[in-house]
């Protein structure tokens, strides 16, 4: 009985340090482009600062087959675009100003931040 409810203990504390706790190294773009892999839950990398420029490509590669992993939405620029498994997926954003752009899976359980500088 003791080791059951220290398992379901650590368990918690995962699924808290997980959810609330964990912040993702900030990766810095310089061209304009870049490459995202969806995969084990997480987007890689999940936290992009990159300076302000007329185009800015996003390129995921999907390669986590879970349903929630098949569509990213970016809110605050009206993007919903499914990504296709094991394949390079798009998104092209012209003229966005500077800000922070959450992007997200239909469930809210893979995140991300792009910071426009």
């Amino acid at each position: 009985m003791l080791i059951i409810n220290i398992v379901g203990i650590i368990f918690i504390l995962l699924i808290i340090w997980w959810f609330w706790i964990y912040q993702p190294e900030t990766h810095e773009v310089d061209n304009g482009k870049v490459e995202i892999i969806v995969e084990n839950g997480v987007y890689s990398p999940a936290d992009i600062s990159i300076s302000k420029r007329k185009l800015i490509t996003l390129n995921f590669t999907r390669k986590d087959a879970s349903p929630c992993a098949a569509t990213v939405i970016i809110p605050k620029l009206d993007v919903n675009k499914e990504l296709s498994m094991n394949a390079k997926s798009s998104v092209v954003l012209s003229e966005i100003g500077k800000g922070d752009y959450e992007f997200h899976c239909q469930m809210k359980m893979y995140k991300g931040v792009l910071h426009v500088t």
